[in-house]
């Protein structure tokens, strides 16, 4: 270990004294995000499965970027020999025309794997790169999950100031490619591609949540990353930014959904996060007080609208630029029963229920050549939720001249239906086992003998 030390300490000393210790080219851009997206989904395209893609945009990754350098330096090879199992032995390097950036890389991967194999048995790998140089704007690393494109971007740091310092004092000259390549294809690597693991549902995709923080939205939040998505949860309840300390992939965010500003900021942290968005599941609501509409006035009118209603709306056009370029993209908007069987005392619930119904029947129709699925559920009897306070249940049950008891078990199968039940049928919209259905309207309700 000293030894060791003292080498490192005469390594640190040499370039000290030649400037080139930490000297590193700095510079600032802002990407955008829009392109990171296309990034995202064209990287997915060539690894055959969706990604994440983290967008290193530090000062000293866009100073690096813009080196005349750089791109020659990308190619060259990894810092260890040990980096090329997780970053591949050369980075994607992104130009102006995407789709011939991409065949460009994948050519050179698979010259570089037709010169380097000698075993016929052995499988090429994926042709799908794991970091690229976005030149002017850093680089973006890609992994099927947070972890392991955290992974490609911690390696990614490191790499860039090796690279760079190299470079300064006198040339960047890894291993060659014929040493990466036995450890990019050694013995081990290949009997795991030889297990049949079935990845989770929703590895590498990206879900957008709002009201996230309790009832249904946290539901859904925890079903999507129970089977591997990546999900950011907005909420007005600032106790959504720590919720699922279990996952790794769960991002909350403060959001006052009526207030615009605030969901161009929330999408655009999520992008560029994590490089895109593929499902929109648009939950947040209340049920306000009862009143029967002679009694309803203006403001009670366009303030309940405007939550149940408009909301849903704004956080639909800044998701929809993105969704476009989505993997497998899904919308998701979440109903009620009021819709088809309206109850007395609840007008401006059910008029912005019903609303919100149009507006998915339109969205499919509008976004289907997009691919873009839209669908809604229309939930009834979910009373773990904090729309359901004692006050508004006895309310409630006071209109249909019944018991809380009895109310809460005026359906059909006279059950409960809990937020966990309605968090299954969106994850089935969401999942690729709805893939040819879209416009469509499901209750969860019980059974309802006027809906019916």
């Amino acid at each position: 270990y000293d030894r060791m030390i003292n080498l490192v300490t005469q390594a640190e000393r040499y370039l000290k004294k030649e400037k080139v210790w930490r000297n590193y080219k700095k510079s600032t851009s802002k990407a955008d995000l829009l392109t990171l997206a296309r990034i995202r989904e064209k990287a997915s395209e060539m690894t055959g499965n969706s990604c994440l893609a983290l967008l290193n945009d530090s000062s000293e990754a866009v100073g690096f970027s813009k080196m005349e350098s750089a791109k020659n330096l990308c190619l060259k090879g990894t810092l260890t020999p040990d980096h090329v199992i997780r970053t591949k032995p050369f980075a994607w390097i992104i130009k102006d025309d995407l789709d011939a950036s991409a065949q460009d890389f994948i050519k050179r991967y698979d010259a570089y794997f037709q010169k380097n194999k000698s075993n016929k048995g052995i499988t090429k790998l994926d042709n799908g790169p794991k970091w690229a140089l976005w030149p002017g704007y850093g680089t973006v690393c890609f992994g099927s999950s947070k972890k392991q494109a955290q992974i490609v971007f911690d390696i990614n740091r490191h790499t860039l100031r090796a690279m760079q310092t190299s470079f300064n004092l006198d040339n960047w000259k890894p291993i060659s490619f014929r040493d990466l390549f036995d450890v990019e294809y050694w013995e081990l690597e290949q009997a795991k591609l030889k297990k049949d693991n079935q990845p989770p549902e929703f590895q590498g995709k990206i879900a957008i949540i709002t009201g996230a923080a309790s009832g249904i939205g946290n539901a859904c939040a925890r079903k999507l990353l129970e089977n591997g998505c990546v999900v950011v949860g907005l909420d007005k309840n600032r106790k959504v930014a720590g919720l699922f300390d279990e996952f790794n992939d769960y991002k909350g965010l403060y959001c006052n959904l009526t207030k615009t500003a605030d969901i161009k900021k929330a999408v655009s942290s999520c992008v560029k996060e994590f490089g895109g968005i593929d499902i929109l599941v648009s939950n947040a609501g209340v049920f306000s007080s009862s009143a029967n509409l002679e009694s309803i006035d203006d403001k009670k009118w366009k303030q309940d609208l405007d939550i149940n209603l408009a909301t849903h709306h704004r956080i639909l056009r800044e998701c929809i630029p993105y969704l476009k370029l989505g993997i497998d993209p899904a919308i998701i908007f979440m109903g009620s029963r009021n819709v088809g069987a309206p109850g007395p005392g609840a007008g401006t619930y059910t008029i912005a229920k019903s609303g919100l119904t149009q507006m998915s029947r339109l969205a499919a129709i509008e976004l289907s050549k997009y691919n873009i699925r839209v669908n809604i559920v229309h939930p009834d009897c979910v009373y773990d939720t904090e729309v359901w306070s004692d006050k508004i249940l006895k309310a409630r049950a006071k209109q249909y001249e019944l018991s809380v008891s009895e109310y809460k078990r005026r359906n059909l199968l006279k059950t409960d239906v809990s937020s966990a039940d309605v968090a299954e049928i969106v994850a089935f919209f969401a999942s690729a086992k709805s893939g040819k259905t879209t416009g469509a309207q499901i209750p969860i309700d019980g059974g309802n003998d006027r809906i019916i």
